[in-house]
């Protein structure tokens, strides 16, 4: 068996919308920076993609038209789960944005914290405040 596993590292997390300019638009404001990626134009994009975070970690969004054939649910399947410095203000500020609460805020065993909020467009945002996602951070271990 091989130590390495086959899945290396989150490398790009994937929300839809049906109106890719207003999910752009709340999206580039929530996060406070604008995409460097859309597709075929700022204009009228069906795909624009954003740069997060430590690891720089891609947040695509998608117009709704080119989801795989059976992506029914316009809410559910997996929670990817951003770390986040302060939960609580986080949750806050997507609420202030238009977003809903799906998952309160629960303390988990070992510090870990977790929440999630629906945005606008039916997309789930998971958080976390990870005590390993620092740890890693402050190791400089980048998943080798």
């Amino acid at each position: 068996m091989s130590t390495k596993s086959a899945l290396r590292g989150l490398a790009q997390v994937n929300v839809s919308a049906e109106d890719v300019v207003a999910a752009r638009d709340w999206y580039a404001e929530f996060l406070g920076v604008d995409p460097y990626f859309q597709r075929p134009d700022a204009d009228s994009p069906a795909y624009v993609e954003f740069r997060l975070g430590d690891y720089e970690h891609e947040l695509g969004i998608i117009d709704r038209r080119y989801l795989p054939e059976h992506s029914s649910s316009p809410t559910g399947g997996v929670i990817a789960r951003w770390h986040v410095e302060d939960l609580d203000d986080t949750v806050e500020r997507l609420t202030v944005l238009g977003a809903r609460e799906n998952e309160p805020v629960i303390e988990r065993e070992a510090g870990f914290v977790t929440a999630s909020v629906i945005d606008p467009f039916g997309n789930i945002i998971g958080l976390i405040s990870s005590p390993h996602y620092v740890q890693k951070l402050t190791e400089g271990i980048r998943g080798s």
